[in-house]
């Protein structure tokens, strides 16, 4: 489970999270959403250690990480697939999976074979360079990527910014049969609220670096106020 305690995060005068408390399920998907610049970013990169908040905690299996290396924290279990799909372009598709194992104690081996049989399409480009992937194939790389060490925690940022509706679909089932099939805890970015509310079990929005709702993703989808005012949804 991770739990987020008061947290609070500042560049200069700008303060991107205020007080932000909630807790993720272990085995469950909980969709953070809100509009750009709600400090949803934040909020990951502050989870796995890339940014040390002003004040605040968070917990990891009721052990505190907030001032953990981002190193230890990933070794720990908690796997951060950050936006923009940071694949290495000039790395084949099984160099890029190879590199997620480094850090881990997995078997590399039986790792890219788990991620070809999770992703057919990147066990069949397996000798290709990243550079020659899709949209949708260069997240499917940072997601298997991520999982090779077997994390416990899944951090998503934006994982559908710029895929067809078809593919972000995929993409979409994708995650919510890992979480189903792996017990894994994922908090899910996505600035495609309808997306993710569809797959996830809990939700938080944010609304300039505060929490403005917590709760199951159902209720939070049939909140007429809250799909209006702050996720931009204006029909069910």
């Amino acid at each position: 489970m991770i739990g987020v305690q008061n947290l609070s995060v500042s560049f200069g005068a700008v303060q991107a999270l205020r007080g932000v408390s909630f807790q993720a399920q272990t085995g469950s998907i909980t969709a953070v959403l809100g509009a750009n610049g709600a400090g949803k970013t934040t909020l990951l990169r502050t989870i796995s250690g890339l940014i040390k908040p002003a004040s605040g905690d968070v917990t990891f299996d009721e052990k505190t990480i907030t001032n953990e290396p981002t190193e230890d924290i990933a070794r720990m279990g908690v796997a951060h697939v950050p936006e923009g799909r940071g694949v290495i372009a000039e790395f084949t598709v099984e160099e890029n999976l190879r590199l997620g194992a480094l850090a881990s104690k997995v078997n590399i081996a039986e790792g890219l074979e788990r991620q070809y049989a999770q992703f057919p399409v990147l066990g069949q480009r397996r000798k290709q360079f990243a550079a020659t992937l899709s949209g949708g194939e260069r997240q499917m790389l940072a997601m298997g990527r991520a999982l090779i060490a077997n994390p416990k925690v899944l951090l998503l940022d934006e994982p559908s910014l710029g895929l067809a509706p078809l593919v972000t679909a995929e993409l979409m089932g994708t995650i919510k049969q890992l979480c189903a099939e792996q017990s894994l805890t994922v908090l899910l970015v996505e600035q495609n609220a309808k997306s993710a509310l569809r797959i996830a079990d809990h939700a938080v929005v944010l609304h300039v670096g505060a929490v403005v709702a917590d709760d199951a993703a159902a209720a939070v989808a049939a909140d007429t106020r809250l799909r209006q005012y702050y996720l931009g949804l204006n029909e069910q």
